[in-house]
C-alpha cells in the first residue's frame, strides 16, 4: 500500500502538461509549413528556368550566369582576395586592335574542352605577316558569359567571356559612321586569379600566353620565300615539303641542329643581356647533292619563318645590300647559296667600278638635302672614287652579319652554303663570325635508312645488309642515291637496282686506286734511272 502513492506521482511526472503539449504542436505546424513553402518555391523556380529557356535570349541568359558567377566571386572574397584583369579587344575608342586580346584568344583555343561546355563559337582569326600578306585560321570561342580555368605554374587562372553594351542606343558605333542608331558590343577577356598570384600572372604568364600563340600562328601561316630584284624583294608561296623528319642525314647531326634552334628561340632576354644582337648564323659545306638546301628548306619549316634568298649578282653596291638587309622583316631566314663564288679571290680589295654599279649606286642617293653631311643617309656618291668605295665587298656583308649593322632586326637566322669550304675568304672562318658549321656529308647507313623509309615505308629488307657495307667503301650523295630509289615504286627493284649501282661504283674506285698504284710505279722507275 505504500507504494501505490510513488507510482502515482512517476505517472502524473511522466505525463505531458497541456502547455508542453501545445508547444510541440505549434512546432511541427510551422515545419510543415516550411516544407510546403520550399516545395512551391522550388516548384516556381523550374517553372521560372524552364520560361527563361523559352522566353529569354541567350544574351541575357548568359549575363545571368556571368552575375551569378559574379556574386559567388564576391561572397567568397572574404576567404581570399581575388584580382582581375580585362583584355579588351579594342583600344583607343576602337581605332585600334589589342593584340593581346587575340593571342589571348588564340591560346584559349587550344585550352578549350569541347564536351565541357554547351554552347561554344567558332571564329575566323586573320594572321597578318610581316610582309603585309595574311592567313586564316579557325579557332574555338567561349561564348559571353562563360568561362574556363587554365593551371600554370601551380596557378589557377580563370577566363570570362565578356561582352558589353551594343543595341540601340542611340550612340553611334564609330568614327565615320555607319548606322547611326546601333553600337557594336564591346568584347573582352577577363583573367583573374588570387591576389597573391599577381606577379606570376603580370611578368611572366601573360607572356608565356603571348608567346605561345606566336608560336601557333608560325605554325598556322603560309611561308612564303622572297628573291632579290636589284633593290626590292618579291615573294612566293613556298610549299618545300622538306622536314627534319625526312631530310637525309645522321641522326645526332640534325638533333644538335634541332636542339641549336630551340635555344636560339628561347633566348630572347639572354641575348640582349649579354649585349648581342637576336641572330643565329650557320655555315652549310659540303660536296654537291649532299642535302644543303633542303636542310635550309626544313629549317624553314620547322621555325615557321619566311626565306629570304639573296642573289648577290643582283648587288653592286654596298649602299644597295643595306637596303635590302634592313627591309628583312623579324622572324627570317637569310639565305645566300654558294658564298664561295660571290666574291673575287681578294675580296675586300678595291676593283675597277663597273657601269652598272655607276647606276645602281645613282639610285641609292637618299639625301634629302644638298649637304654631303646630311644626317641618317648614306653619303652622296658623285665621283668614281667615292663609288670606287661603296663597291659590293665581303666587308660590307659582314658589317650586317656582327657589325653595326647587326642589329638592325632580331630573331634572324642567316645560312651560307658552299661546296667548298676551303676556299672562302678566312674573314668568314673567323671564330663567331657564323655560330655553327654544318658538313654535309656523303650518304651513310642512318641516312639512306632515311631514305628508304621516306620513298618505300620499309624499316627492314633482305639486301640492307650488303647495301649497308657497300655504302661503308665509296662516296655517294644523298642526292645520287634518291634518284636511284625514284626509279621504281616497288622497294625489291629499286634496292636492286642501288646495289647494282653501288658494286659499279665499287669497281670503279677500284680501278681508279689501281690506276694510281701503276702511275706511282712507273714514276717511281723513273726516278730510280
Amino acid at each position: 500500500m505504500d507504494h501505490l502513492p510513488l507510482a502515482a506521482a512517476a505517472a502524473a511526472a511522466s505525463a505531458p502538461s497541456p502547455a508542453a503539449g501545445a508547444q510541440h504542436g505549434r512546432v511541427l505546424d510551422a515545419y510543415k509549413k516550411a516544407l510546403a513553402t520550399a516545395a512551391s518555391v522550388a516548384a516556381y523556380a523550374v517553372l521560372a528556368r524552364s520560361m527563361a529557356r523559352e522566353l529569354l535570349p541567350d544574351e541575357l541568359r548568359a549575363a545571368a550566369r556571368w552575375g551569378a558567377a559574379f556574386v559567388r566571386a564576391r561572397l567568397g572574397a572574404s576567404e581570399k582576395e581575388r584580382h582581375t584583369v580585362v583584355i579588351r579587344r579594342q583600344l583607343d575608342g576602337g581605332y585600334s586592335e589589342n593584340q593581346l586580346f587575340e593571342a589571348a584568344r588564340a591560346y584559349l583555343a587550344t585550352k578549350i574542352d569541347p564536351r565541357a561546355l554547351r554552347r561554344l563559337s567558332l571564329a575566323r582569326s586573320r594572321c597578318k605577316e610581316a610582309d603585309g600578306s595574311s592567313s586564316w585560321t579557325t579557332l574555338l570561342c567561349l561564348e559571353p558569359g562563360d568561362s574556363t580555368t587554365d593551371v600554370f605554374d601551380g596557378v589557377e587562372f580563370r577566363w570570362t567571356s565578356m561582352e558589353t553594351g551594343g543595341g540601340d542606343d542611340g550612340k553611334r558605333g564609330g568614327k565615320g559612321g555607319g548606322d547611326r542608331g546601333h553600337r557594336a558590343p564591346r568584347e573582352s577577356l577577363e583573367l583573374s586569379f588570387d591576389a597573391e598570384h599577381t606577379d606570376t600572372a603580370l611578368e611572366r604568364y601573360v607572356p608565356f600566353v603571348m608567346a605561345t600563340a606566336e608560336q601557333l600562328q608560325r605554325r598556322e601561316r603560309v611561308l612564303r620565300i622572297f628573291m632579290n630584284e636589284v633593290r626590292s624583294w618579291h615573294g612566293f608561296n613556298h610549299h618545300h615539303p622538306a622536314t627534319f623528319d625526312t631530310i637525309a642525314m645522321e641522326p645526332d647531326l640534325k638533333k644538335s641542329i634541332v636542339d641549336d634552334l630551340d635555344r636560339f628561340l628561347k633566348r630572347k632576354e639572354y641575348y640582349r643581356r649579354i649585349g648581342k644582337a637576336w641572330k643565329r648564323g650557320y655555315l652549310l659545306h659540303g660536296p654537291p647533292g649532299t642535302g644543303k638546301s633542303s636542310l635550309v628548306a626544313a629549317m624553314a619549316n620547322y621555325l615557321r619563318f619566311n626565306l629570304y634568298d639573296l642573289d648577290l649578282s643582283e648587288v653592286r653596291v654596298n649602299a644597295a645590300l643595306q637596303r635590302l638587309l634592313i627591309s628583312m622583316p623579324n622572324k627570317s631566314i637569310l639565305v645566300i647559296e654558294d658564298i664561295d663564288c660571290c666574291f673575287d679571290a681578294n675580296p675586300r680589295e678595291a676593283h675597277k667600278i663597273t657601269t652598272a654599279a655607276l647606276d645602281q649606286a645613282e639610285d641609292f642617293d637618299f639625301s634629302s638635302s644638298d649637304s654631303d653631311d646630311a644626317v641618317g643617309a648614306p653619303p652622296r656618291a658623285r665621283r668614281a672614287g667615292d663609288l670606287q668605295q661603296q663597291k659590293l665587298t665581303l666587308s660590307g656583308l659582314l658589317n650586317f652579319i656582327d657589325g653595326l649593322w647587326s642589329t638592325s632586326g632580331e630573331e634572324r637566322v642567316i645560312v651560307f652554303t658552299t661546296n667548298y669550304k676551303e676556299r672562302l675568304d678566312p674573314a668568314l672562318l673567323r671564330p663567331g663570325r657564323m655560330d655553327m658549321h654544318v658538313y654535309m656529308g656523303y650518304c651513310g647507313w642512318e641516312a639512306f635508312k632515311t631514305l628508304a623509309h621516306n620513298y618505300f615505308l620499309v624499316g627492314d629488307h633482305p639486301l640492307f645488309p650488303e647495301i649497308r657495307q657497300l655504302l661503308a667503301g665509296v662516296e655517294v650523295t644523298p642526292a645520287e642515291v634518291s634518284e636511284m630509289l625514284l626509279r621504281s615504286e616497288d622497294a625489291d627493284a629499286a634496292l636492286r637496282g642501288l646495289v647494282e649501282f653501288l658494286r659499279e661504283r665499287t669497281r670503279r674506285r677500284a680501278r681508279q686506286e689501281a690506276a694510281i698504284d701503276d702511275n706511282q710505279v712507273v714514276a717511281e722507275k723513273g726516278n730510280a734511272a
